[in-house]
């Protein structure tokens, strides 16, 4: 049988053979339509239409293939949601991924490094599974290489793409006063690491906004774990309890409900609590289902892909200064209840 052609594609969406160019070049955003985008990929899918990437690699002196290097893949209960976000968005712009693992150990990622640029990726992708300041493997070119949730320990040497951790703060506190809440405790992450600062201060910019004072037996700085959420919580709970608590992340969290109910209080009805990260097999399976704000993973490693391969495809280096912050969406469950008068 003969293999259907860009021709064929445009003949069957009736557009020309340039914009079935635009779409599987990457150029289609502010040439095409939605809608004609859609069309062509239908055509496409219809007749089993593929991009012939060799000729296409050979024209471009590119090989369709970005490389994506992570520090520690296997331990990370958020690392698929990132992996299959960049992945995603690389195969609907017609790249695939070689994705390999360093451990944080730097002789693998030398090695992991070497391969990538011995199969010649058209660039690289370098994803951390913690917010932290990151010394970047040697061997990864700023020109054509973006972090995806790390910062560079020297600001401006590389692009990154990481979440809004102080909106997602702000965000989780004006979920609770919004259901009218104004006594509302913090049990944050410890002081020092990025995503704890950040999230912390948006917590202060919800109830400074409210005009709502903060007193320091409000605010209790621990850490991302069970038993340090129930420790801090036994002790917020022991005398006059909030109405709500926001919390560092999930885990903390779901120590908060184990001290809730050791207290004898009932959640949602006697005291609310917002989570941080919706972490896959704990914030919808706890009793009550927790409310939280999820960290945009999957957008995290797409984003990081469109930020290269724009730049890929414009045949221009990546912007070194650039730091994008993606939105942190709250995720409604059963963790809140209303608070009258």
């Amino acid at each position: 049988m003969k293999r259907p052609t860009a021709r064929d594609v445009a003949e069957r969406a009736g557009v020309s053979r340039a914009a079935v160019s635009f779409v599987f070049s990457g150029r289609a955003e502010g040439n095409l339509s939605a809608r004609t985008q859609q069309r062509i990929r239908e055509a496409a899918d219809a007749l089993g239409y593929r991009p012939d990437e060799v000729a296409r690699s050979l024209r471009g002196r590119r090989t369709g293939v970005l490389g994506m290097l992570s520090d520690s893949i296997a331990t990370s209960p958020f690392a698929g949601r990132t992996i299959l976000g960049a992945m995603e968005a690389a195969r609907a712009r017609g790249h695939q991924i070689l994705l390999m693992e360093s451990g944080s150990d730097q002789a693998a990622a030398s090695e992991a490094i070497a391969e990538l640029r011995a199969r010649r990726v058209d660039g690289f992708v370098y994803a951390a599974m913690e917010l932290n300041p990151t010394d970047v493997p040697e061997g990864l070119e700023p020109d054509r290489t973006v972090l995806a949730n790390c910062l560079p320990r020297t600001p401006g040497t590389y692009a990154a793409v990481v979440a809004d951790e102080r909106a997602g703060g702000r965000r989780a506190v004006d979920a609770l006063l919004a259901a009218g809440h104004r006594d509302i405790a913090l049990i944050g992450g410890p002081a020092g690491n990025i995503a704890a600062d950040d999230r912390t201060r948006g917590f202060y910019d919800g109830m400074r906004e409210a005009g709502l004072p903060v007193p320091d037996e409000r605010v209790l700085r621990v850490g991302w774990q069970i038993d340090e959420g129930y420790a801090a919580a036994v002790r917020v709970l022991e005398s006059a309890p909030p109405t709500a608590v926001v919390c560092a992340n999930d885990r903390v969290a779901a120590g908060v409900l184990l001290a809730a109910a050791r207290a004898g209080l009932s959640v949602p009805d006697d005291l609310s609590v917002v989570g941080y990260d919706d972490q896959d097999q704990m914030a919808a399976h706890l009793v009550p289902a927790l409310t939280t704000v999820a960290l945009p993973h999957h957008a995290m490693g797409a984003a990081a892909v469109n930020t290269l391969l724009d730049a890929v495809e414009a045949g221009t280096p990546v912007a070194r200064d650039e730091v994008r912050r993606l939105d942190c969406p709250l995720v409604e469950r059963e963790s809140v209840a209303r608070v009258e008068g």
